[in-house]
C-alpha cells in the first residue's frame, strides 16, 4: 500500500556510499547533494543520491535528506579539510610544499574519512521536511553495501 503522506515511511534504505559521496560533494562543490525519497511513500523506502537544483517551486511531495543528518557528529566534525592537513612531514630544508604532496596527503585524508563515515551512518533519522512542511516522523535506516 501507497500513500503519499511520509508518516507511512517506517524504514529508508541508503546505499552507505551514497551517504558518504553526498556528504563529500557537498563540503567539495558549491551544490548540495541530498539523499531523496520519492512519493508515493509506503513502510519500506530507498533513499537516493540527489544533487539538489531550484526546483522553480515545483512541488513533488519528495524529501530530500542533509547526509549530515544520517551520520555521526564526531565524524562530520573530523572532515580533512586543506586548512587541517598536518605539514608535519614536511623537511626543514623544503621551504614550500609540493602540490602533489598536498594532493596525494588530502586523497590520503578523504579515504580515511570515508572509511569512518561508511561505519557512522546513525540507525535512526528524522524525515524533518517534505516541501516545507515539518513532519518530525522517525524512521529506521538500513544500510545497502
Amino acid at each position: 500500500m501507497s500513500d503519499p503522506d511520509p508518516s507511512s515511511i517506517r524504514s529508508l534504505a541508503v546505499a552507505t556510499e551514497d551517504v558518504v559521496d553526498a556528504a563529500i560533494y557537498t563540503r567539495e562543490n558549491p551544490g548540495t547533494a541530498v539523499l531523496r525519497v520519492t512519493p508515493p511513500f509506503h513502510g519500506r523506502m530507498r533513499a537516493r543520491l540527489h544533487v539538489f537544483h531550484d526546483e522553480g517551486g515545483r512541488v513533488s511531495g519528495a524529501i530530500h535528506l542533509e547526509p549530515d543528518d544520517l551520520l555521526a557528529e564526531a565524524v562530520l566534525e573530523d572532515y580533512p579539510s586543506f586548512d587541517a592537513l598536518s605539514f608535519d612531514d614536511r623537511s626543514e630544508d623544503d621551504p614550500g610544499e609540493d602540490p602533489d604532496r598536498i594532493r596525494k596527503r588530502r586523497e590520503r585524508a578523504l579515504e580515511t574519512w570515508r572509511e569512518r563515515a561508511a561505519d557512522a551512518i546513525l540507525d535512526t533519522v528524522v524525515l524533518g521536511r517534505v516541501d516545507g512542511i515539518d513532519s518530525g516522523h522517525r524512521v529506521d535506516v538500513k544500510r545497502l553495501g
